[in-house]
């Protein structure tokens, strides 16, 4: 009997990651991993991951890892870090580009996995990612470089790197996707309904023609 295939996934508590945790688990064995950066917003983005993945219920999503990477040192007084100045729903995605977010999520995912004979990380990437570290090719290369650098084979996959927001609502709009958290100010687990990733999350649902059940302050 072959070994079941097991695949860590990057989780942020998001809609994307959420969906892609559940979808995975249907032929795998999976890891949620939640990497802690001390970004303004993550306390209430954990609780939204560590629900969404007790609603699941199923023994093939195991309980969420936490990793800790700090990156206040290098961002600064970075709006990420300091929640003040959050990019509203009127602005272009590169206001909301944090450097090096993917690389060092992956870097810390793929450690776990070299010690945890895991030779998968996934990611819930979308198509409309326009950033540096989302595409195919970095995908690729960097899950070279990790597996070079660990002496630990490890692919880099993105599942849903060719689709949209709204493709993956119409899709899993079964799933209890208002348990996800994709908002960058949110107010005691509410989205704040004014950010830009709301605004987002908004278009989305409207486009997949799905009801929104998330709850949203403004």
């Amino acid at each position: 009997m072959s070994e079941q295939r097991r695949i860590a996934v990057l989780c942020s508590g998001g809609l994307d990651s959420c969906v892609l945790l559940a979808d995975l688990a249907t032929q795998a064995d999976v890891y949620p991993i939640y990497v802690q950066f001390g970004l303004a917003w993550e306390a209430q983005e954990l609780a939204a991951q560590q629900a969404f993945v007790a609603a699941v219920r199923t023994p093939r999503v195991h309980g969420v890892t936490v990793l800790q990477t700090p990156v206040a040192p290098m961002y600064g007084e970075h709006w990420s870090v300091t929640g003040r100045g959050v990019p509203g729903a009127d602005t272009e995605d590169s206001a909301v580009f944090l450097p090096g977010r993917n690389i060092l999520m992956l870097g810390a995912a793929a450690v776990w996995c070299s010690t945890h004979s895991v030779h998968e990380i996934a990611i819930g990437s979308l198509g409309a990612n326009p950033f540096p570290d989302a595409s195919p090719a970095f995908f690729a290369d960097f899950g070279r470089v990790l597996s070079t650098g660990l002496g630990h084979a490890v692919q880099v996959i993105a599942p849903y790197r060719g689709l949209h927001k709204e493709d993956i609502i119409r899709k899993h709009a079964g799933l209890p996707l208002e348990l996800s958290l994709t908002c960058m100010a949110p107010r005691n687990g509410v989205h704040c309904g004014a950010c830009n990733k709301c605004h987002e999350r908004r278009v989305a649902f409207a486009a997949a023609g799905v009801p929104d059940r998330t709850r949203y302050a403004t």
